[in-house]
């Protein structure tokens, strides 16, 4: 039921914050207003609003059927992984659609799982933040991040998201992506000891590299 008027004195909200609060879709919202279950204001402009009373009533009286909203993550190294970026997202797509999970992104990363200012990392917070999202799946623990799984599991859990991980810990082939997070974490403390231009960084850096190269060659 969509109701013509203009003035209101009631806080008037749009369709999207709607859509967060009550952690439905857009279609569903859609739906409820043309089966009259949602009261909703016609603005002179011709958009709909929704009474904040009407969001309240929704979320405290009645029941929801909620359908799970998904976003699948998946994330590799280096670009030279591709295959195994596309391999996650397909295997994670079929696993979402075997779950009933409605996918409304597929997030990506080229980076260091050590990273922590990745781009798609980033904006998955943004959708958790913002409530548009019920499930979080991944591959593996270490695709999301390197360290502190714990950490980003509790800050989900904050704003009613879950992660889902398929198959745990890393595989033990991948080999060559740990041993860059290795180096990675060597250079940052070496450059915390002697700074980031010292020639003791880079002498110990390098010295590490030459001692994992033994290490390898030995096996």
């Amino acid at each position: 039921m969509v109701l013509v008027i203009s003035v209101f004195s009631e806080r008037l909200l749009r369709p999207k914050e709607v859509c967060q609060r009550l952690g439905i879709s857009y279609s569903t919202l859609a739906r409820w207003v043309r089966e009259g279950r949602i009261k909703a204001i016609r603005t002179a402009g011709g958009k709909y609003r929704v009474p904040e009373s009407e969001v309240r009533r929704i979320a405290e009286g009645l029941p929801i059927s909620k359908e799970v909203r998904a976003i699948i993550y998946a994330r590799v190294s280096s670009i030279d992984q591709k295959s195994d970026l596309e391999r996650q997202i397909e295997y994670l797509t079929q696993y979402c659609s075997s779950k009933g999970y409605k996918i409304i992104d597929i997030v990506t990363d080229v980076a260091s799982g050590l990273k922590t200012d990745r781009n798609g990392l980033l904006k998955l917070f943004n959708n958790v933040i913002n409530r548009q999202v019920d499930v979080v799946v991944v591959t593996y623990r270490d695709r999301l991040t390197r360290f502190g799984y714990e950490y980003l599991e509790y800050f989900f859990k904050q704003y009613g998201v879950r992660t889902e991980v398929v198959f745990g810990e890393e595989p033990k082939d991948a080999y060559q992506e740990l041993v860059e997070d290795l180096i990675e974490i060597v250079t940052s403390f070496a450059g915390r000891l002697y700074g980031m231009r010292s020639h003791k960084k880079k002498r110990l850096v390098e010295g590490f590299k030459k001692l994992l190269e033994k290490v390898e060659k030995s096996d």
